[in-house]
């Protein structure tokens, strides 16, 4: 059981007997009566978002989900395929499942494949992975001190903002949660 103190963003609880995804939580102190928790949820299965609120203290059931590091091997039409590296077992997750991730995921990349049972639910990048340059505007050699930026496309198609000194061909740091660059990787 997990009580409304020790909350995280990420956690998975079952409520009303689904699987919830805690996107955000507020406490909410009122002059009078007891505190209430806010808390953004996401169904885990369908991807539909809800806002419910709770006396502060209340209890939930904590989700038993196990994560496990896999390979990403390639995409197809319907699925991504991992692979367990330990066991060499393909795992096939729906595209729906995948989500933005999609735009971060090379092939033969490691990430955390989150299950309940037998079913994947989600996926869970690094912080940061270092994608190359596909297509970038000519920058100006020495134009640095301004912090102006130019749209870059990178190999997965993700386009991000880069500094213009950036050119194709080079590679990058991004951050997978914001998708904004960090630096230049070697």
């Amino acid at each position: 059981m997990i009580s409304t103190g020790d909350l995280k963003k990420g956690v998975t609880i079952e409520l009303d007997d689904k699987l919830w995804a805690i996107l955000d939580y507020d406490h909410i102190k009122t002059g009078r009566g007891s505190a209430q928790v806010r808390i953004k949820l996401r169904d885990v299965r369908t991807g539909s978002i809800i806002e419910r609120t709770f006396q502060a203290g209340t209890k939930f059931p904590r989700a038993r989900v196990e994560r496990r590091d896999m390979q990403f091997l390639y995409a197809d039409d319907q699925f991504f395929n991992f692979m367990n590296t330990a066991t060499y077992d393909q795992i096939p997750v729906d595209v729906a499942k995948i989500g933005d991730a999609k735009d971060f995921l090379r092939e033969n990349d490691t990430c955390e494949l989150i299950l309940y049972g037998d079913e994947v639910i989600g996926i869970q990048l690094p912080g940061s992975v270092v994608l190359t340059v596909t297509e970038s505007d000519p920058g100006l050699k020495g134009d640095t001190a301004t912090g102006a930026t130019k749209p870059a496309t990178l190999e997965t198609g993700l386009v991000v903002n880069v500094p213009l000194f950036i050119e194709a061909g080079q590679r990058i740091r991004v951050n997978t949660e914001t998708r904004e660059y960090i630096e230049r990787a070697n």
